[in-house]
């Protein structure tokens, strides 16, 4: 099946000015998240779930990791759940008839080297039970900054299991290079990595938080690839940083994606709200983002950020 034909199987109606009808709420989705859970602030599940409950999608939530806070603050408290208890709670879910019931899995911090597997199993079964439903794999394993932050066994373990199954993938620009074997720092080689990328399985692949060699140091773009074409979007750099922005990015994109099939709509609508969550938090002083109160933003993105087609 036509990856745009995959990622619209659920498609709402849209209204004059192409926007999703019942106030751009998503309609009719049902979502499989399998990523970290804290209990303060905003990482994981803890960030994707009510943006994406606020378009309207259905969400059952299974945690890789329990934690207090995110890893970020430099000391927590919690656990990090073993391979076996993640598929014993996925099995939980399955016997409930769910998997049948689902239109898209979205994974994101696995926490154990062994619970790629369990993922990549999930997924399989999943689609076994739901033939139209489509994977999305934020494979999330560090950043620019930071460097690696995961076990050492993760990235060959994503690489070869569980992004052949995906029809999506969410990486920065950092894990776009771990992925692919490559070092991207220009849009050429950006593009490049990418096809790479989609070459190991994935129709689709945004690459979040991109800062270019020949960009503009103040601007933060996202670059979306599919068979299609390819897409640039830049938003004005802000002067802080938090945990979780790529988090809200992939479930937002991921939704928007799945609905519409349209992978440039996807990234104005998801860059708008992010950027929006982020404007909001800064202002607000916190240091956690301000999730609930950028709510209005994720079912009506003020489409503020011109999307360029680059190829």
């Amino acid at each position: 099946m036509p990856a745009a034909m995959l990622f619209a199987r659920a498609a709402p109606v849209i209204n004059a000015i192409g926007m999703p009808a019942r106030y751009g709420r998503i309609v009719a989705v049902r979502l499989l998240s399998v990523q970290s859970e804290v209990a303060y602030g905003h990482v994981g599940n803890s960030a994707a779930v009510f943006p994406l409950q606020r378009l309207g999608v259905e969400v059952v939530a299974v945690p890789t990791v329990l934690f207090s806070n995110h890893t970020g603050y430099g000391s927590w408290r919690g656990l990090r759940l073993a391979p076996e208890q993640v598929a014993d709670v996925l099995l939980g879910v399955e016997e409930r008839g769910a998997f049948a019931d689902l239109d898209v899995v979205l994974s994101g911090y696995l926490g154990d080297a062994g619970t790629a597997l369990v993922v990549a199993d999930a997924v399989r079964r999943v689609k076994a039970a739901s033939p139209g439903a489509v994977y999305a794999c934020d494979p999330v394993m560090g950043n620019a900054a930071a460097g690696l932050f995961v076990a050492p066994a993760i990235p060959e373990l994503l690489r070869a299991e569980v992004v052949p199954l995906a029809d999506l993938i969410t990486p920065n620009a950092f894990e776009l290079g771990l992925l692919t074997g490559t070092e991207p720092t220009t849009l050429p080689e950006l593009l490049d990595a990418a096809d790479l990328a989609r070459a190991l399985g994935p129709s689709t692949v945004l690459v979040t938080s991109v800062a270019r060699a020949e960009g503009d140091p103040e601007t933060v773009e996202m670059l979306a690839v599919d068979a299609a074409g390819a897409w640039l979007v830049g938003t004005p750099r802000l002067p802080r940083s938090f945990g979780g922005t790529g988090d809200v990015t992939a479930a937002l994109f991921t939704a928007h994606l799945r609905t519409s099939g349209d992978a440039a709509g996807a990234l104005a609508r998801t860059a708008s709200s992010v950027f929006d969550l982020i404007e909001l938090t800064v202002r607000a002083g916190d240091g956690e983002l301000r999730i609930v109160d950028a709510q209005e933003r994720y079912g009506r993105p003020r489409l503020q950020f011109a999307v360029r087609r680059v190829r």
